[in-house]
């Protein structure tokens, strides 16, 4: 699973300790298991947290991170170069969770041990600490992978749950945002994300199923509120539902900043929506959620774990079908049934304030 030129029990206590997660949003929530997997391990230790550009805002505000920066791999060729490569070195240990080169680069010549999956490359694989096998694709649950690299220095998982923090000015952000489209006392309030980003997009339900469920969640709820989240890839997309929809919804699709649509999820009854980074999020708030996956992409992979209220559809080829297979043969009864459940037996709770 491992190799290095030392074991775990000659490991110094580490006091500063650099994470390098650069990835989509949904690679980037999916860390964060293994991120407090070693602040568990190290509680007085400092850890430092790169990510992509876009993607930092997500991590912000976790209790058990000291600080976020950013990091990409053209970048990072220019980075950590200093005159002495030992005095120079201002973390014990680091963790990569890519397989970029420039990215274990630096992280190599800012820490005195890094852990990394096993690159391409012998020679560099021949620096690291640990150099940890990389399971087959689809083999494994994406947050046991990342929890790998911590096992791999003894740092046993703290939980499997995705994390992430809504602050007070944005949870009140938020309740502003819903009094003033008139939805802070609509029930349900319900969440949508009708599509993927393009490289994935069959994972994307049909249109007309989405309006369908909506249809049919509006003739069991008459005071049901949808928010529709997406961003300006699926502009046309998210436009045309609202315009179904009426004053029943709003749209927040393209006009709110990542942050922003998290604050709100938060306040939502539910969640409904395919496979793709804003799914990741809303499973990092513990609400009642329908999420659904593609068949070469199933949720045994990639759903929430260790969480409370998920209802996971997978396409009915599950783990035996290619991107081509149609995501219009998950029927809108089957969501309807997990929608009626999650609805029902939330029923009593109260909203997150």
């Amino acid at each position: 699973m491992s190799s290095s030129g030392a074991t775990e029990t000659e490991l110094p206590e580490p006091r500063d300790i650099l994470y390098i997660n650069v990835s989509r949003i949904g690679d980037t929530l999916l860390v964060t298991p293994a991120v407090r997997a070693v602040a568990a391990r190290w509680p007085q230790a400092r850890i430092h947290l790169l990510a992509h550009p876009k993607r930092e805002e997500v991590l912000r505000f976790l209790p058990f991170i000291h600080r976020t920066g950013t990091i990409e791999k053209q970048r990072a060729r220019f980075m950590g170069w200093v005159g002495n490569p030992f005095a120079g070195k201002p973390y014990d240990l680091a963790f990569v969770c890519n397989f970029d080169a420039p990215l274990v680069e630096y992280a190599l010549r800012v820490a005195r041990r890094v852990v990394a999956f096993r690159q391409p490359d012998a020679a560099l694989n021949a620096r690291l600490y640990k150099a940890v096998e990389h399971p087959a694709l689809q083999a494994t649950h994406a947050v046991d992978i990342q929890l790998m690299l911590p096992a791999a220095v003894g740092a046993a998982p703290a939980g499997k749950a995705l994390s992430y923090r809504v602050t007070a000015d944005e949870a009140q952000w938020a309740a502003g945002f819903l009094a003033k489209h008139g939805a802070e006392q609509k029930h349900p309030l319900i969440g949508l994300q009708v599509a993927s980003f393009p490289t994935k997009a069959y994972r994307d339900w049909p249109p007309g199923h989405f309006s369908e469920l909506c249809r049919r969640i509006r003739g069991r709820w008459p005071q049901a509120h949808f928010l529709i989240f997406g961003g300006e890839l699926e502009k046309s997309r998210t436009e045309a539902l609202a315009s179904e929809l009426g004053g029943g919804a709003t749209l927040c699709a393209g006009k709110l900043s990542l942050r922003e649509t998290a604050a709100l999820m938060s306040r939502v009854d539910l969640y409904v929506g395919v496979d793709t980074g804003p799914t990741h999020l809303m499973g990092a708030m513990q609400r009642p959620m329908v999420a659904l996956y593609h068949g070469y992409s199933p949720s045994r992979v990639l759903a929430p774990l260790d969480h409370p209220c998920l209802y996971a559809i997978d396409h009915p080829l599950a783990d035996r079908c290619t991107p081509e297979a149609d995501m219009a043969e998950i029927t809108v009864d089957r969501v309807w049934a997990a929608v009626q459940q999650a609805l029902g037996e939330r029923a009593t709770e109260t909203r997150v304030a």
